[in-house]
């Protein structure tokens, strides 16, 4: 990704280890990462006008999980433009269809995809 500008990525997660893994595939793949432990510093970085290119989020967090956290920032229009990408280990077909219905642009079970996979299909919601 010479001359092209980073593609900047929030990633939610309360496992500190997984956050930190996430970071560091992405990061070598050129992205801009910020990592992030809970839903409320997301809401206030992006009200503070901070503009991801996509934001990846667990579901299962404390205080508030992912899906809270999804809703919110499509209800307040935080980052219109950012693909919101579902990243858990909650891979019920339930669950899948409520991030679909809240509008998440993918879906990517943890279990199920290594973090290089992960960045990958990353890169192809995005479309690069």
């Amino acid at each position: 990704m010479t001359n092209v500008a980073k593609k900047k990525i929030i990633i939610v997660d309360d496992d500190r280890f997984l956050l930190d893994m996430y970071a560091v595939k992405f990061n070598e793949s050129g992205f801009e990462i910020e990592p992030m432990a809970e839903g409320a510093g997301v809401l206030s970085k992006l009200k503070d006008g901070y503009v991801p290119d996509a934001i990846l989020m667990d579901v299962v967090m404390p205080s508030m999980d992912g899906f809270e956290l999804l809703e919110k920032i499509k209800k307040e229009n935080l980052a219109p433009n950012a693909k919101m990408i579902i990243l858990s280990n909650l891979g019920q077909a339930s669950d899948i269809a409520k991030g679909k219905e809240l509008g998440a642009d993918g879906y990517i079970v943890k279990a199920n995809a290594t973090p290089s996979e992960v960045v990958k299909q990353v890169q192809e919601i995005i479309g690069i």
